[in-house]
């Protein structure tokens, strides 16, 4: 909005020439970046006094850590605020007409409505468990779907009006479409290799990333602060492939597909880590507030929908490390107990409490040295991830 207001300004006079500045991504990512945070630390004693008010509070499951006893009845639902910042941080400084941002904002969005309703269920209903699973993967799963059928012919193509006409020619042609090597499997620390995908392939594959990267954050999002600064970290790296797949220079030099367009999300990315960050001045230990579904199915969206445009799936799940071991945890413990009843007629556990970081609670670590630890071990893993940049 800014930026198109900059441009107009310019056209009027040579004394708006100082304005140029807007057409620099750089600067109005860090502008972004700003915003979100202030627009997050200003609102955010309002939107937590008006959560209480409303005794929007977080339900405790009865079998969960006993720990974690005493947080019940804090407000919850503090996501909307993460995405209050973001949206119209972004919306503030991102060029309007580019499609990567909209579809990003829309899945962001549409995800945090699916969170709202579950914790609204939490809440009006007082039941800790909120929207039943398979509803909940309904309608993630639509949304993830159409994402993924805009996602695999917008990477070809500049325009949506070209994107309807490849979708046509898809159709017209028996779903018979051959699609540029830059929208196959990239595989890191390899300068050639990827591995093609097919139509149907990539909406697939863009589907699990999507829909799984926002469970696997949903399933973490269990300690004050555990979710957000991972969040934060991995947005941040990925606005970095961002920017590199959306410059001709040097996604050229780093021989990686250049992808038009693509650079204008890391003001997307900028403006989650601000409103992150601000989130967590509230979030960290003891929680004034907690996210909720609503922030962390929102937020796992974006970062799924961010890494397939930019063609980093695998880098995303080396970064978001813990996000995956997390959502594999569950995954492992469901599965093993279930295995289990059925062959010995008692239902066994691999880990004490899954997700882990309960695991690690239950073996004595305190839930700081948990959220710290688990933060270091994401930073270590998103300079991983950055190092294929050169490493190739």
């Amino acid at each position: 909005m800014l930026l198109s207001l900059a441009i107009w300004l310019q056209s009027l006079s040579p004394e708006f020439g100082f304005l140029r500045v807007f057409q620099y991504l750089t600067f109005r990512a860090v502008m972004a970046a700003m915003t979100a945070l202030l627009i997050g630390l200003l609102a955010g004693p309002w939107v937590i006094r008006r959560l209480t008010e409303l005794k929007i509070g977080q339900p405790v499951r009865g079998y969960g850590m006993e720990s974690h006893l005493s947080k019940s009845g804090t407000p919850t639902m503090g996501g909307v605020l993460v995405l209050l910042a973001i949206a119209v941080s972004t919306l503030l400084w991102f060029d309007l007409s580019n499609r990567f941002v909209w579809i990003v904002l829309i899945v962001t969005l549409g995800f945090g409505m699916i969170g709202w309703a579950d914790d609204w269920r939490k809440v009006v209903n007082k039941d800790p468990e909120g929207m039943p699973s398979r509803e909940k993967y309904m309608w993630q799963s639509v949304i993830g779907l159409i994402a993924a059928l805009y996602l695999v012919f917008s990477i070809s193509e500049s325009s949506n009006l070209k994107v309807v006409q490849l979708f046509y020619t898809w159709v017209t042609s028996g779903f018979d479409v051959d699609l540029p090597p830059k929208a196959g499997l990239l595989v890191p620390f390899f300068k050639e290799i990827s591995y093609p995908l097919g139509v149907f392939g990539f909406v697939i594959m863009s589907y699990l990333v999507i829909v799984g990267a926002s469970n696997a954050v949903n399933l973490t999002d269990g300690l004050d602060g555990l979710a957000i600064m991972p969040v934060v970290m991995v947005g941040s790296a990925l606005g970095v492939f961002a920017y590199v797949a959306g410059s001709a220079v040097y996604s050229k030099y780093l021989l990686f597909p250049h992808i038009p367009g693509a650079g204008e999300l890391l003001i997307f990315c900028a403006a989650m880590a601000g409103a992150g960050l601000a989130f967590l001045w509230f979030n960290t230990h003891p929680a004034q507030v907690f996210m909720g579904d609503v922030g962390a199915l929102a937020l796992g969206g974006a970062l799924g929908t961010i890494a397939v445009i930019v063609r980093q799936e695998i880098v995303l799940a080396i970064m978001g490390g813990i996000f995956v071991v997390e959502a594999l945890s569950v995954m492992a413990q469901v599965m093993y107990f279930k295995y289990t009843k059925k062959r010995y007629g008692e239902g066994r556990r691999i880990l004490k409490m899954a997700p882990l970081h309960h695991h690690f609670e239950k073996s004595g670590w305190k839930e700081t040295q948990v959220v710290v630890r688990f933060w270091i071990i994401t930073m270590l893993l998103c300079l991983v991830g950055l190092s294929s940049l050169k490493l190739r």
